[in-house]
């Protein structure tokens, strides 16, 4: 004998689209990403001797580094600019970039307890995530800021309006890392290993992005490639800016903006979509 069909009273479905950020629901939540960013801040120095000191020690480090090794052994060109001072701006906005995109890729796997015993937009770790390391960024544009000043003074550079762009260019290189973060966060809640593999990924995409050379040091297919790469237009209108120096073009700027909108419209679908089931794979 066949039993009746049940007929459910009330059904419980998720009220949002794919392409659905949940911003106000996001803006609701803007004490939960305070929080995040201040905890995110206070763990990075947590039993450190020196503290918020290393925000200074670990770009002026690297500069010297790359100038040695890339300015006096290699000899790279920087287009005229003082050596320094075009390492510590590439170093700068890096250090920024692969900060968000690492912290960002991790949302899921990183933050699995959490969101297994209370409801929140997911949304708000990734931004907090890009929020914090752009506190990391201010301090860091400081330390550029007064290296900048001291050969502006001295003659060395000629800035230009493009300056002024600065403000865009972060904000694109925040999308950038949210977009390609959140397509890796949720890859890795099936494929742990590709954790590791982004690391190094992120290392070899360093040296094909203009941070220890300019465009201009390009010749052949390379600079044509140079110029599909989302970080090119951005390195390169921020030398041109604040240095006076570089192979920039408005174009260049124009092919990182649609490449950087287009890769934020598919993390946030990837996203969105694995954000329903991903605790049945953590």
């Amino acid at each position: 004998m066949n039993e009746p069909q049940q007929k459910w009273t009330e059904t419980i479905e998720a009220n949002h689209t794919l392409f659905d950020l949940k911003l106000k629901e996001v803006w609701k939540y803007k004490d939960l990403i305070y929080m995040f960013v201040k905890r995110d801040f206070i763990s990075s120095f947590k039993q450190t001797i020196l503290g918020p000191i290393w925000f200074f020690i670990n770009p002026i480090l690297t500069t010297f580094t790359y100038l040695i090794i890339f300015g006096r052994i290699a000899g790279l060109s920087t287009d005229g600019a003082p050596q320094i001072l075009f390492y510590l701006a590439g170093v700068t906005l890096w250090n920024y970039f692969s900060g968000a995109l690492i912290g960002t890729s991790s949302t899921f796997t990183g933050n699995a307890a959490i969101f297994g015993k209370v409801y929140f937009p997911r949304l708000v770790t990734p931004i907090s995530i890009v929020i914090s390391n752009l506190m990391r960024l201010s301090v860091q544009f400081l330390l550029f800021i007064i290296v900048w000043a001291y050969y502006l003074a001295k003659g060395n550079i000629h800035p230009n309006i493009w300056m002024l762009a600065t403000p865009f260019l972060v904000v694109l290189m925040a999308i950038f890392a949210l977009g390609v973060g959140m397509i890796f966060s949720a890859l890795t809640t099936k494929y742990k290993d590709l954790t590791m593999l982004l690391g190094f990924g992120v290392s070899l995409f360093m040296y094909a992005t203009p941070v220890i050379y300019p465009v201009s040091a390009l010749v052949g297919p390379f600079k044509k490639l140079a110029y599909y790469n989302p970080l090119t237009g951005i390195f390169e209108c921020f030398k041109y800016g604040w240095l006076g120096v570089g192979d920039f073009s408005p174009l260049m700027l124009g092919i990182s903006t649609i490449i950087i909108f287009a890769l934020l419209v598919i993390g946030v679908l990837v996203f969105n979509k694995i954000e329903k089931t991903f605790m049945d794979t953590v």
